[in-house]
């Protein structure tokens, strides 16, 4: 039977309304806004999905107003211009930045390993061999920022990440460093990132070398990765300075010495005679398995757009839309159904194959589409969306040119929608046999019969 014309289907609670609201969805651009990743004092980092090319990614999305009122634009503009000229495989990505008339919106490489934090925190210490691959790939990472002048501030293993290949990627590097810090001696003057992580010079507020203070920070972690615990910990945040300025900790016996030796050479309490990333390339702990990064090196990347967004250019700025499923009243979905349909009655020739079909869900939208894209692509289907419609081109000639068929989903209700498949071009036969393969990969967002029968019972 097929899912949507059951008659317990029918007599499931359809509100006879003209129409139920729908839960409606972002659109910034070419991107679709998804769940909040995070949120820090001046931004809120979303989930989006580019609808042109169908990647994820992240957006970090900040007010206009507040960027004005703590007098961040020029620093902010300096910042993100850097990072989008850093293309490093162990450095987030920035993709493009855009605007609309009250928000910033910073595009950036959705990572979707989680944080190495986490990996500490469920699974324990690391062994020496695996924390040392990720120290790598930290250094590689902090090394080439450095080069570009670009310092972190707050690297800390919440602010590292892994991709789905296990691969780390230093996040938020150098959009921390918002607020006006040099006093023209070509030194840091503000205090910043978590106590735990900050290296001593940061704390006394005289003026610091960005590069020697993420190089500390840079060792904090790495005894964390090794030890599973912090060197420097204790409530009482005096208490912890105190340690933290005499450099006062106490290595895990299970350290090799030569690991003891880099990190007592990282965490120098002293700058200016703390070991230096061309130092610790040369060590004989680092050198171990070590690869040096292999990556492309791209020197033509515009800026157009960063300087637009902070010029306010009108052909640059983007608008949020919001965008919901067309809505379905009761009359629609019984013209819809199979017993009502009021195409049925001149569809009585025998062998006469319909030209659409459709079927039921109880997911959202957006995971409607989604699933639909998925099932369509491996099948040799483009997909073309636009709002809550798709339409899917084959790439191969039939019997009567590319079958083309058009997708809409319906919203029944905010938890019931409705999705209608009609071939638009190509042979009616070949529709049917692409959509007997398509439904395969539809079966987990499918409402069947007798999920329905179960329910009304």
């Amino acid at each position: 039977m097929s899912s949507r014309g059951s008659s317990s289907h029918r007599s499931r609670r359809v509100s006879p309304a003209a129409a139920v609201t729908a839960r409606t969805k972002t659109r910034i651009g070419k991107y679709e806004m998804g769940k909040t990743l995070g949120e820090g004092s001046f931004a809120k980092v979303k989930y989006a999905k580019n609808l042109e090319t169908g990647d994820s990614v992240a957006i970090k999305v900040l007010h206009k107003d507040q960027v004005l009122r703590h007098k961040m634009v020029e620093q902010i503009k300096r910042e993100i211009s850097t990072m989008k000229l850093i293309k490093h495989p162990n450095v987030v990505q920035l993709h493009e930045v855009m605007a609309s008339k009250t928000k910033i919106y910073i595009v950036l490489e959705f990572v979707n390993g989680g944080e190495l934090f986490d990996k500490i925190v469920h699974h324990g210490r690391l062994k020496e061999d695996e924390a040392r691959r990720y120290f790598h790939q930290l250094i590689n990472a902090v090394d080439y920022c450095h080069s570009r002048g670009v310092y972190h501030r707050d690297l800390k293993p919440e602010n590292l990440l892994l991709d789905s290949y296990g691969t780390l990627k230093v996040s938020d590097f150098g959009l921390s460093a918002f607020s006006p810090q040099s006093k023209g001696d070509g030194l840091l003057h503000t205090a910043c990132g978590t106590p735990n992580y900050v290296a001593p010079e940061v704390l006394n507020d005289k003026g610091y070398d960005g590069a020697t203070a993420d190089i500390w920070s840079c060792g904090v972690i790495l005894f964390v990765l090794m030890a599973g615990y912090l060197p420097f910990e204790e409530s009482n945040l005096g208490v912890l300075y105190e340690k933290i300025f005499r450099a006062e900790f106490i290595f895990p016996s299970w350290l090799s010495s030569d690991a003891k030796k880099l990190i007592k050479r990282i965490l120098d309490p002293k700058p200016e005679t703390r070991i230096t990333i061309p130092e610790i390339l040369k060590n004989e702990w680092f050198k171990k398995g070590y690869k040096p990064p292999s990556f492309e090196h791209e020197e033509d990347v515009s800026l157009e757009d960063v300087n637009a967004v902070f010029n306010d250019a009108a052909d640059f700025l983007v608008t949020e839309k919001k965008e919901k499923p067309v809505s379905m009243n009761a009359f629609e979905l019984i013209s819809r159904s199979q017993s009502f349909n009021l195409e049925n009655l001149f569809e009585k020739q025998a062998g006469l194959v319909k030209r659409e079909t459709c079927f039921t869900s109880q997911r959202p939208a957006n995971e409607i589409m989604s699933k639909i894209e998925e099932a369509a692509k491996p099948l040799g289907f483009n997909v073309h969306k636009h709002n809550y419609k798709i339409k899917l081109q084959g790439d191969k000639t039939g019997r009567k040119g590319h079958l083309s068929v058009a997708t809409e989903v319906f919203e029944v209700a905010p938890s019931l929608h409705m999705v209608e498949l009609r071939k638009t071009k190509g042979d009616t036969l070949e529709f049917h046999k692409f959509y007997k393969s398509f439904s395969s990969g539809l079966q987990d967002i499918v409402w069947t019969s007798k999920a329905i029968t179960e329910e009304s019972r």
